[in-house]
């Protein structure tokens, strides 16, 4: 098996070797007229030998330098609640109109500074997406709007509100509410209210991925799907794992059927066809690259032969074969499988319905007696709108958290239709595309500064309540429906109203003081709606698929991103745009994905700029090499190409909404595009081979469920040596002093079967340990600071010496390409903690020492910068601060939230900010460690499992990262360690001897060639 990080790594390129064996390359500026101009040039020649050395006595002499004086101004009268130094935690809900998170916010001295994940809630479970992880930075964003506005200039409430109820009352035509999914009981009965006092009032409901098909052919219901409960599970273009419906609560159910041990060698089965490897198709234990257009004739496929026996036909060899497998196993699971699709077309959907029923799926893996209610959007009704806005019928429009300019394919007919209506609001945070055209803002509260309920799926109650005091003039939009319908009641109290008939009982105080301290209730506030298009028959969709979806040329397929989603307020987050795609590793921008036998045939290389056109619209961005890619296809993802997101989002990338198409029955996200080379050059900021395991072995393992079967001990490779009494692990000669822990040793394993490489951890990391953020040519010039990372290895069967040469890129003539479907792996790498380091062992002024924890530990005030020490380390996890991102102007655009006093407040004060000059790299979240040793201590025990935890672990959707002490032999760590030793434990790298503190699970693979009896996973 050949394990390879990107096309370059496969291939060897001229540039990857380069770099390969250079610990701290050079750069070189890029060639002008071409894009990514940086005057960031590292090479030093000898008349910058002066200037070199001045940087070395200043890094040196950087711990010497006096700390300004700052000084505090003490409370007069001190909240009760507050105590200074004193986290105090406060269960709210995030949720942006697609992406549900129940939280726990952290705030300290009354301002938050991070988010974890509520585990009382009965849907996310603790778990946490790594745009909620982000979250907390949208609060102290700049580019927030501060006070309400009359055509761009300031007003007070007063004006605004008898401006528009004087407005409303004088409309003659419609009134239309434009807003994406809306979750929440209490916002409804506002916006109800507000209905309730002007005739000829609508609220349009639409989503920018939308799930229009899926509900019309489940006539207006969203189902609530249990992957925890399906044996085999099928999904067809749907990253049920990435960014479909619910993927935080869907990934901790995924994970539940492929967590596996000695006393557990079962596991659930996934096929995925799709057309670009998605997160979820990544995760796949049979992945099929299969074209937008197949994908109808792929659902009746598997429809027919799953419920009729019938073979599949009219599809690829390859593909008719999965089909045909995946319908055997879904007939031998009735009850316990399921099938999910990410098409919007009714169609499909409806097939899929009726696919799931027939297999009795209704009532255990999905249901539809308590649906989900996540998405709401009416695609054919949001059409209908922009045909009235036009005509003139709708004389007001409203948008809350709505940017349709942006992100709706008819964005250009809404821009240009907005000019005639009588009265246009906006309740946006920010003057975004839409805002701007708006007659009155009138922005609303953060959800950190807000009280507001939600309904996530049926009988899951959450609650969100203020964790900071509103930091600008900005009113809760649900009070601005209250004082335009006439209300003066606070939204607090109406909010309270609604929950007396929820709550019940006598006490009612009670019962609302619980609900707002756990964050979640149980109970139902919210109904299902009418949809405005009738379901469509099974007949008419078989028909509808038989007659085949026939595309010529180039298909391209638009998605959705795990960090920046759809583009709104996560567009001018930072830590989004830096977080690498678990698939590309691109950051800072989106891309035309190619597979590379449309490259080496077209003689496009990576960076080079294309022109995307499609129904009478183009953009322009670079291409990416990108394997798995279905042959014929490209990929482009949404969310970018904003122009009034704020000083981070604008300019990034180009808006690929303009070419979904917006089609009678719903938005269509598929088309066939044309590519056309343009000459210009755009690098891609990547990070996937910024480091390179040089085809050592001992990185990754994996294996197959059939073998983990047959015999636990032999799935993980160990360097063994024969004995008498068999093969035995060597005694290993050391030059270091092995340690004795007598009181703690931290450590943690990382079960490599249930990281899907979703990036939350990444993020978590960073909110957590104030990890600067270094913008695009930095990461261009492998400098990006994040304290952990998550390597995405590919793997196939080939060797280098069988390929042959054809330009920049590799042909394998007549045999497979290894990259048209390779195998994908996830591991997420932070320090390791040896107990052997080899970084301490180089470092001239102890900046680096070893714990009588455990802990690899950095004192950065005594650093000095030589270096030494990430040049001696195998994992390549330590990072150097070569700027003083937080101070320099060049990072204000990137890492803004660092320059203001505003931005400053998100930062943990437990945590410093490193300086220009010194090494940093992941500390296992000492500063948790220690505050856990301290509340214990205050209570004469020892810490208790759990008690304390890393930011990273806290994080994870699928537990796939446990942190405890291995000398507690009652930890789930020690427990852990003591069943998989000798099984599927492993150390990277463990030949060197560095005996790190962090273990590796084996990943154990369920392929279809496996045995897989249904009777055992019943």
């Amino acid at each position: 098996m050949k394990y390879w990080k990107g096309i370059e790594e496969l291939d060897h390129s001229p540039e990857f070797v380069k770099n390969a064996f250079a610990e701290f390359p050079d750069f070189l500026p890029v060639k002008e007229g071409r894009a990514g101009h940086t005057d960031d040039a590292s090479v030093a020649p000898r008349r910058d030998f002066l200037k070199l050395m001045g940087f070395s006595v200043a890094a040196a002499t950087l711990a010497a330098c006096e700390t300004p004086v700052h000084k505090a101004i003490p409370y007069l009268n001190k909240p009760e609640e507050v105590d200074p130094t004193i986290s105090n935690f406060y269960a709210s809900t995030y949720f942006t109109g697609s992406d549900y998170n129940a939280v726990l916010v952290k705030t300290r001295e009354g301002r938050p500074i991070k988010l974890e994940g509520n585990p009382e809630s009965p849907v996310t479970r603790g778990g946490l997406s790594a745009r909620a992880q982000a979250a907390v930075l949208n609060l102290y964003d700049g580019a927030r709007l501060r006070q309400f506005a009359i055509k761009d200039k300031p007003a007070d409430f007063d004006q605004v509100d008898r401006a528009v109820r004087a407005g409303l009352a004088n409309t003659t035509g419609k009134i239309a509410l434009v807003s994406p999914t809306i979750i929440s009981p209490s916002t409804k009965r506002a916006i109800a209210a507000l209905a309730n006092r002007y005739r000829n009032f609508e609220h349009i409901t639409y989503d920018v991925n939308s799930a229009s098909g899926l509900l019309q052919a489940n006539s207006g219901v969203l189902p609530a799907y249990d992957f925890s409960r399906a044996n085999v599970i099928v999904g067809l273009g749907a990253d049920f794992l990435g960014t479909w419906i619910s993927p935080v609560e869907y990934s901790r159910q995924y994970v539940t059927n492929r967590k596996i041990n000695t006393d557990r060698r079962t596991m659930s089965r996934h096929f995925q066809f799709e057309t670009a490897l998605s997160l979820t198709g990544s995760n796949a234990d049979v992945r099929v690259p299969v074209k937008p257009s197949e994908m109808g004739a792929i659902t009746l496929a598997l429809y027919n032969a799953a419920t009729g026996g019938g073979s599949p036909v009219g599809l690829s060899a390859v593909a008719q074969k999965q089909v045909a497998q995946a319908a055997k196993e879904l007939q031998a699971n009735r009850g316990a499988s399921l099938v999910v699709s990410g098409s919007n077309d009714p169609a499909v959907q409806t097939v899929v319905a009726a696919l799931n029923q027939a297999l009795g799926n209704v009532g255990t893996t999905l249901s539809l007696s308590a649906p989900s209610f996540v998405r709401q959007g009416d695609d054919v009704r949001m059409n209908q709108f922009v045909d009235e806005l036009k005509s003139g019928a709708v004389s007001t429009v409203i948008f809350y958290h709505a940017n349709p300019v942006y992100n709706h394919p008819r964005g250009e007919e809404i821009q240009a239709a907005l000019a005639k209506v009588t009265l246009s609001i906006s309740l946006n945070d920010r003057l975004d595309e839409t805002g701007v055209l708006c007659q009155y803002q009138a922005p609303d509260h953060h959800w950190l500064e807000s009280w507001n309920d939600y309904e996530p799926r049926q009988g899951a109650l959450s609650l969100a309540q203020p964790a900071i005091t509103p930091l600008f003039k900005t009113r809760q939009a649900q009070e601005s429906f209250l004082r335009w319908a006439g209300s003066n009641e606070n939204y607090y109290e109406f909010l309270r109203a609604g929950w007396r008939t929820v709550l019940g009982g006598d006490d009612f105080q009670t019962a609302w003081d619980k609900a707002v301290h756990d964050g979640v209730a149980n109970g139902s506030a919210l109904t299902t709606t009418a949809f405005s298009v009738a379901p469509m028959s099974l007949a008419d969709a078989t028909a509808r698929l038989s007659s085949g979806a026939k595309a010529g040329g180039i298909e391209a397929v638009l998605y959705e991103k795990v960090g920046i989603g759809q583009g709104g307020i996560e567009a001018n987050n930072p830590f989004l745009q830096e977080l690498p795609d678990p698939i590309s590793k691109a950051t800072w921008g989106n891309y035309v994905a190619v597979p590379r036998k449309m490259a080496v045939e077209q003689k496009w290389s990576q960076g080079d700029v294309l022109k995307v056109t499609a129904n009478g619209k183009s953009i322009e961005v670079p291409v990416l090499v990108q394997p798995g890619q279905a042959d014929g296809t490209v990929s482009i993802a949404l969310g970018y190409g904003r122009t009034r997101a704020g000083k981070v989002g604008d300019a990034v990338g180009a808006n690929a909404f303009v070419l979904a198409q917006s089609t009678p029955s719903g938005t269509v996200y598929t088309t066939t595009v044309t590519l056309e080379k343009t000459g210009a050059v755009n690098p891609i900021a990547q990070t996937q081979t910024h480091h390179t395991i040089m085809d050592r072995h001992e990185v990754v393992q994996e294996n197959t469920l059939a073998k983990y079967r047959e015999n636990p001990k032999e799935v993980t490779e160990y360097e063994r040596i024969a004995t008498p009494e068999g093969l035995e692990k060597p005694n290993k000669v050391s030059l270091w002093q092995d340690y004795q822990y007598n009181d703690h040793h931290w450590g943690m394993a990382v079960d490599l079967n249930s990281c899907i490489g979703c990036g939350s951890c990444v993020i978590g990391c960073q909110a957590e340990n104030n990890v600067a953020v270094v913008g695009k040519q930095q990461v261009i010039n492998r400098r990006e600071m994040h304290w952990m990372r998550i390597d995405r290895y590919y793997s196939s069967d080939h060797h280098e010496d069988e390929f042959e040469t054809q330009g920049k890129l590799k042909t394998y003539g007549t045999m497979e390409d290894p990259s048209d479907n390779p195998q994908v792996i996830f591991q997420p790498l932070m320090c390791q903690h040896c107990n052997h380091a080899p970084c301490e062992t180089v470092c001239p002024v102890l900046a680096t020492t070893h714990s009588s924890e455990g802990l690899n530990q950095m004192t950065y005030n005594r650093c000095v910068g030589t270096r030494y020490c990430a040049n001696n380390c195998p994992y390549k996890v330590r990072r150097f601060n070569w700027f003083s991102y937080y101070s320099n102007e060049k990072f204000e655009a990137v890492n803004g939230h660092m320059f203001t006093d505003l931005g400053r407040m998100v930062l943990n004060p437990d945590v410093t900010v490193r300086a220009r000059g010194v090494m940093e790299k992941c500390s296992l979240c000492v500063q948790r460690i220690q505050l856990g040793k301290l509340e214990a201590k205050k209570q004469k025990r020892r810490p208790k499992d759990g008690e304390i935890v890393t930011a990273c672990a806290q994080s994870c959707p699928t537990e796939a990262i446990l942190f405890g002490d291995m000398r507690d032999p009652s930890s789930r760590l020690s427990q852990l360690l003591r069943r998989e030793d000798g099984e599927r434990a492993f150390h990277v790298l463990d030949s060197l001897n560095v005996q790190p503190n962090i273990t590796y699970l084996t990943k154990i693979r369920n392929g279809v060639a496996e045995f897989f009896p249904s009777e055992e996973n019943a």
